[in-house]
């Protein structure tokens, strides 16, 4: 299956720090011609994979939504297009295609090079993990590091998650964390918010799909606004945090997810500045603030020079995810 990858990925892209060109455009969308010949000429599962990485590459597309390179992309769409497992491209690597089969292959193959379009929209699924969740162009590609400290149920910081009882995952567009703070925390009630009335609808078939309707609800707010005095023992955020000057940087792949998911004004933190200036409204005495903020811990830690953090390990360091709770957020006010 796909590899987890973060919506830091957006930053990389602006700092050179993931595959492809950030800024630079293909001189060509793809020589129609090509995929005349492809229909023709290719055969085999080993032949379209090979195929797809060429096109990839000379294309020069951005990786960042699931993948992280050609090969890995191009191997994703060919087993996704012809319904085979993904963890097993080798025992179909010389096997022969139908006609239809190859059409389907090289149809998804084309639609990633000329429309730029993310693969996770083109195949509507993306992985956190080992969990799979539905998307289309109305949500943000599901992509968060806070997913791997949820795996280890936030541990050390949360000591009992069987005594978790109310969670809130702000700005959860798919509903992808919300859903595994649900897996994590069994005897929390989460409420799920979103800005986005067509990113609630994404979220609520998530939610359905996974069978926790009756433990996940669905608010439509900007951020607290319409929380009242609800209280919550873990508030997490995987929040909108490109700056502008970002914005103008980013991929076209990128340009294809909802603005509104990615930008949050002129340095990327009004999100953040939201999110903790409100929490002490809406954590119970011992709760915790849980925010993905990208590689910005700078940009965070000059923010809220007086604010102690902790910034949580994950598998690229400790700069995307900080935690803090009441107590210490009460006494920086």
């Amino acid at each position: 299956m796909l590899p987890s990858n973060s919506r830091s990925a957006i930053d990389a892209a602006i700092t050179g720090r993931a595959s492809g060109p950030a800024t630079e455009q293909p001189s060509t969308a793809g020589d129609t011609g090509i995929y005349d010949a492809a229909r023709r000429e290719l055969n085999t599962v080993r032949d379209l994979v090979r195929f797809a990485v060429s096109q990839f590459v000379e294309q020069k597309l951005f990786f960042g939504h699931g993948s992280s390179n050609a090969y890995d992309e191009a191997v994703y769409l060919v087993l996704h297009s012809l319904h085979l497992p993904l963890d097993h491209l080798e025992p179909f690597l010389d096997a022969r295609l139908t006609g239809a089969e190859r059409d389907a292959v090289l149809g998804i193959i084309e639609r990633r090079v000329r429309e730029r379009i993310p693969a996770a929209y083109l195949t509507q699924q993306a992985w956190l993990g080992d969990y799979k969740f539905y998307v289309d162009k109305r949500v943000i590609v599901p992509r968060s590091f806070i997913a791997e400290l949820l795996r280890e149920d936030l541990a050390p910081w949360v000591e009992n998650p069987r005594g978790v009882g109310r969670v809130l995952d702000l700005c959860t567009g798919s509903g992808c964390l919300a859903i595994l703070a649900a897996l994590s925390f069994p005897h929390a009630t989460v409420d799920a918010v979103d800005a986005s009335y067509d990113a609630l609808e994404v979220a609520k078939k998530n939610i359905r799909d996974y069978g926790l309707d009756d433990r996940i609800n669905l608010v439509a707010s900007d951020m607290y606004e319409s929380l009242g005095a609800k209280h919550y023992d873990i508030i997490i955020s995987n929040p909108p945090y490109v700056s502008a000057e970002s914005m103008g940087k980013l991929p076209e792949e990128y340009r294809r997810e909802p603005e509104m998911a990615l930008a949050s004004g002129e340095d990327g933190l009004d999100h953040v500045r939201a999110l903790i200036a409100n929490a002490t409204k809406h954590l119970y005495a011992t709760g915790l603030l849980v925010v993905e903020v990208g590689f910005n811990r700078e940009g965070v830690e000059r923010a809220f020079p007086n604010l102690p953090l902790v910034w949580a390990e994950t598998s690229v360091g400790d700069e995307v995810v900080f935690i803090v709770d009441r107590e210490t957020l009460v006494a920086a006010q």
